[in-house]
């Protein structure tokens, strides 16, 4: 078991649903990360000689994401994610709990509330409670109900850590259309959707590029 692993080990024992207990496990579990670069580098100089982690890393148009660990029972997972030029959120929940650190560049954190939404919302009319500035070093915790949405500068780093799955679908709206809709997980997704969104070696050795190059690990 490399140090990876056995972070990943400690995170299995969290009870995602209370917030507090995430916020503070996860929040030295991530400092460790960030003070230990050589353990993330290390995995990610691996990656390529573990398919079932490659299988899980996602490459959209404006962001990318690879999951540097999973553990399948409970459902936690270490991820990257490289927000890319034009990154945008709309207001959505999650399926699951999670926690995130901010290791390069910074962005712009809108949340909406702990509300319980369906389709027939008008987005238009959903309020920001709180806006935060999520800048290097910044770590938050967020509960699978909370609506938020966020607008990161090109391509920010975070390390976040997911709890397990407890719902089959989120909701995504679309201020600006007024359109709200459900988005569901991998195993409800078709082959074709599945291999639209995974991240090829090609893109990989790119992303990993381009954290070399940043100075990120």
């Amino acid at each position: 078991m490399d140090d990876m692993d056995r972070v990943v080990e400690e995170l299995c024992w969290i009870d995602w649903d209370d917030i507090d207990e995430v916020e503070q496990t996860t929040r030295a579990v991530l400092d460790e990360l960030a003070a230990n670069p050589s353990v993330i580098r290390g995995r990610l100089n691996d990656l390529a000689n573990r398919p079932e982690l490659m299988g899980l890393c996602e490459h959209y148009d404006i962001l990318d994401k690879i999951v540097l660990a999973s553990e399948d029972d409970p459902g936690v997972r270490v991820r990257l994610h490289v927000f890319l030029p034009g990154y945008f959120d709309r207001p959505h929940n999650h399926r699951w709990s999670y926690a995130s650190r901010i290791l390069c560049g910074h962005y712009r954190h809108y949340l909406f509330g702990n509300t319980e939404l369906d389709e027939q919302v008008e987005p238009s009319k959903l309020p920001v409670l709180h806006v935060r500035e999520e800048p290097v070093g910044a770590t938050y915790a967020l509960h699978h109900s909370m609506v938020h949405a966020v607008v990161a500068e090109p391509f920010t780093v975070s390390l976040v850590v997911r709890g397990p799955a407890v719902k089959d679908k989120f909701l995504v709206m679309d201020g600006h259309t007024n359109e709200a809709w459900w988005q569901y997980g991998a195993k409800d997704e078709s082959d074709v959707e599945a291999k639209a969104k995974q991240m090829n070696r090609r893109r990989f050795a790119e992303v990993t590029g381009w954290l070399e190059k940043w100075g990120v690990f």
